[in-house]
């Protein structure tokens, strides 16, 4: 290469950035991510954006389109406005535009592309990722479709549209192949009432606030070209049946033949392999083939095993040949998830039949810079490896999908997902404390039909991917409604994956899991005979940090710190509170969240991710614990929960000695406990309290119990407390809780807490401080007991 040829290249490089930076330049967020400065028009999101139909012939449309803003809905703009950077949503910087689309507004696209070379039979079609919410889309001032929906990609078949004088060229030369010259006009139109009408919009909202984000509207994923035969393979859908040992295909087909047949071939790929040719199988197009598996790899968080597949459809069989001519590639994995029972007969959610604890983040797939869009395909992983590193086996994706890049990097890195589907509508009235009736909307019939259109559509579109292991149709109480009737449809239209009604929501008998929430938590939900429970939501410990914030004051949390220490001591001790739930029957847990989004700050890492607020170590090891076998709990003090049990009390201020052995405590009442007002959530009052403060004591004898010092493993309180509590025992302060916890929790106990305990007899000791609202105190003491693997 002389260096003239690099002189040449080199100017045309700056003539080509010197064009694109003269029409588009990334706006200013409040915050931007290291990855927006790997942005170009020239490169947006090249990667193929579907993994699992995967072929070789394509065109990526994304890059600068003209757009317009226009308040005139019915009318093709005369003007527009400048350039955006498609897939980036308009109000987003990255699409150096980031301007709200008024309310009845549209937003309008245009671009010109060359129609790729392809055989003259063959047809064109037009990809969208998604695009929020209806869409229209014209070749060439033809009408080529539409779409409503924010979260499902959609296809058109553009081949009758495109450039009239081409296409007669190419039918007076039937031996040529049709060619790239030639300009196709592609102009798109986009109508998003946002938070003004029914549709699902997950967290958007016209005016953000609090825990309600920035709009996206219009395109946020990527738009593409793919040549293909006049008979081609549409879809294809995967069921491993792991029991079995076997996989179940199907494929939908376009323009087909009643003589052709599909083919399905499966690789192993593992290196070192003798042969990797696992099996084959032919079917007709809508029948189903079935390949016998002899020794299966599963697929789980820690070996994410990924079969390579093969799909080719034939031609009409011609002398007995035949010959495929349309093919892809994909992968699938042999994994199964369903409910069972463990040793003690507890029902559990299982992966490939055993008991596996799941423990992820609330994960909201926003961007500071990109909104509904990551900037690149490189950060849209990141989130992923960053939550691996940190301890979690799973992700709940929260009222949002993602392009299907994202459920492929889960599916390699062996991330299980929890798939929501984005709320909309109105709210129903939320009654997370099941004190009422059970209540849900009454949705008019266009809001419930669109409903069943798009979650139907997002479940087509993921359903092959092997992270996903679970359906969540409604969040709370938002939007909900019909639920009995749609979570049946969902588990009998995918029965290979289980189903949460409600997460958090109005809970039916129905549905594969009992799921609440509780902020900070954690909290343990009862599993039934045929539900299991898990903990849909918790955690919620904000910590802003200066400089990485949204906004410059008043940020939010659940809960705040001020200093990454008590955020991490918290985070910790929130975990082995949830440890013993874990005996107790719980099968997950959610921890709000991945990030900070906007004015949230409840995130492990801030918004722009470039700080992660603990330590990844740490917190990774007491992440890890939870996936332990549950451990062995043994009463020592026993709370008031099954049987009340009889303390001393006073509320009157008693002298300063009072919670040591020898104080004189016989002039106190005696009562049953728990102590408090009936109404507090998740009490049980056998003696009221009203007034302010109250004081405590028991005794109780370890030797009595048949219990030795040497037998026991780390101490825990048994609490359930509403406020604030002091715990003492034989005289030494031993636990401090804030707050109020909604139901009985363990509080982990250290080792210098132990040594206070005595071989015989011992003093417990209480004091409750109520400070508004409802107010209960019960305590007791445990043992708990890791119980090792063999």
């Amino acid at each position: 290469m002389n260096a003239r040829f690099l002189f040449a290249l080199a100017i045309s490089v700056l003539v080509t950035e010197a064009g694109w930076t003269q029409e588009w330049q990334p706006k200013k967020a409040p915050l931007m991510t290291r990855w927006a400065k790997d942005v170009s028009p020239d490169k947006v999101h090249p990667e193929y954006p579907r993994p699992q139909m995967v072929r070789e012939k394509w065109v990526n449309l994304n890059g600068l389109w003209d757009y317009a803003i226009a308040s005139d809905v019915n009318a093709k703009p005369e003007t527009w406005d400048g350039k955006t950077l498609v897939p980036f949503p308009v109000e987003s910087a990255l699409s150096g535009v980031m301007k709200r689309v008024p309310e009845g507004g549209k937003l309008w696209y245009r671009r010109s592309f060359a129609t790729p070379e392809m055989a003259q039979d063959w047809r064109l079609l037009l990809h969208f990722g998604a695009s929020d919410w209806e869409t229209v889309v014209w070749i060439n001032g033809q009408k080529v479709g539409e779409h409503h929906g924010g979260y499902d990609p959609f296809t058109f078949d553009i081949t009758d549209a495109l450039t009239s004088t081409k296409r007669e060229r190419v039918k007076n030369d039937p031996k040529r192949e049709r060619g790239s010259e030639g300009e196709n006009e592609l102009l798109v139109a986009v109508s998003d009432p946002t938070d003004g009408s029914f549709q699902p919009r997950g967290k958007q909202v016209r005016k953000p606030h609090g825990i309600w984000y920035t709009p996206t509207t219009g395109i946020w994923q990527t738009v593409w070209l793919e040549p293909v035969p006049k008979s081609h393979l549409r879809s294809i859908q995967i069921v491993p049946d792991f029991d079995a040992k076997l996989v179940r295909f199907r494929a939908v087909c376009d323009g087909g033949h009643p003589q052709q047949q599909v083919k399905w071939t499966i690789y192993d790929n593992t290196p070192g392999l003798e042969t990797n040719l696992v099996g084959w199988a032919v079917a007709r197009p809508g029948e189903e083939a079935v390949v016998k598996i002899a020794t299966i790899k599963a697929w789980s968080p820690d070996k994410p095993f990924l079969y390579t597949l093969d799909v080719s459809l034939s031609e009409p069989p011609v002398g007995g040949q035949i010959q495929y001519h349309d093919g892809l590639s994909s992968y699938f994995a042999m994994r199964k998830i369903s409910l069972g029972k463990d040793e003690q007969g507890v029902t559990r959610i299982m992966l490939n039949n055993k008991p596996v604890f799941q423990y992820g983040p609330l994960d909201q797939g926003f961007w500071p810079d990109g909104l509904y869009t990551a900037p690149t395909d490189e950060a849209l992983r990141y989130d992923i490896e960053m939550t691996k590193k940190l301890g979690f086996n799973m992700i709940r994706k929260h009222v949002k999908t993602e392009p299907a890049r994202w459920y492929y990097h889960c599916d390699k890195l062996g991330m299980l997902v929890w798939q929501d589907m984005p709320s909309g509508d109105r709210n129903a009235p939320w009654d997370p404390f099941g004190k009422h009736d059970n209540t849900e909307l009454t949705r008019t019939k266009e809001s419930s039909d669109n409903y069943n259109h798009e979650w139907k559509a997002i479940i087509d579109s993921l359903r092959n991917h092997p992270s996903i292991v679970m359906w969540v149709p409604f969040n709370e109480g938002w939007g909900q409604a019909n639920t009995v009737a749609i979570t049946k449809w969902t588990k009998e239209y995918d029965p290979t994956r289980l189903v949460n009604c409600a997460s958090g929501g109005n809970d039916f008998p129905v549905g594969d899991v009992i799921d609440v929430h509780r902020y900070p938590g954690p909290f343990a939900p009862k599993p039934t005979s045929d539900r299991a429970a898990v903990l849909g939501e918790f955690g919620g410990l904000g910590l802003p940090l200066e400089g990485h914030t949204w906004q410059g004051k008043d940020n939010w949390g659940y809960r705040s710190f001020t200093a990454k220490e008590d955020l991490h001591r918290a985070y910790v001790g929130l975990l082995s509170a949830l440890r013993p739930m874990i005996a107790q029957g719980v099968s997950a847990a959610v921890y709000t969240q991945t990030t900070d989004v906007e004015i949230e700050v409840n995130g492990l890492m801030t918004y722009d991710r470039s700080i992660l607020k603990m330590d990844a170590d740490a917190i990774a090891k007491a992440a890890r614990k939870l996936y332990l076998p549950p451990p062995k709990v043994t009463t020592l003090v026993p709370t008031s929960e099954q049987a009340a049990q009889m303390w001393r009390f006073t509320t009157d201020k008693p002298a300063d000695d009072w919670s040591k052995p020898d104080f004189d405590d016989s002039n106190w009442n005696s009562a049953l406990g728990g102590f408090g007002e009936p109404t507090t959530p998740g009490s049980v009052v056998k003696t009221t309290w009203k007034t302010n403060d109250i004081w405590l004591r028991r005794e109780f004898d370890l030797k009595s119990q048949g219990i030795t010092l040497k037998s026991l493993h780390d101490l825990a309180l048994r609490i359930h407390y509403d406020e604030d509590t002091e715990v003492f025992l034989n005289g030494e302060l031993i636990a401090k809780t804030t707050g109020y916890t909604t139901q009985y929790i363990e509080v982990p106990l250290d080792e210098a807490a132990r040594k206070h305990l005595r071989s015989g007899k011992n003093t417990l000791a209480v004091h409750c401080h109520q400070t508004g609202g409802g107010q209960y105190i019960d305590v007791g003491l445990v043992d708990v007991q890791e119980v090792t693997t063999k």
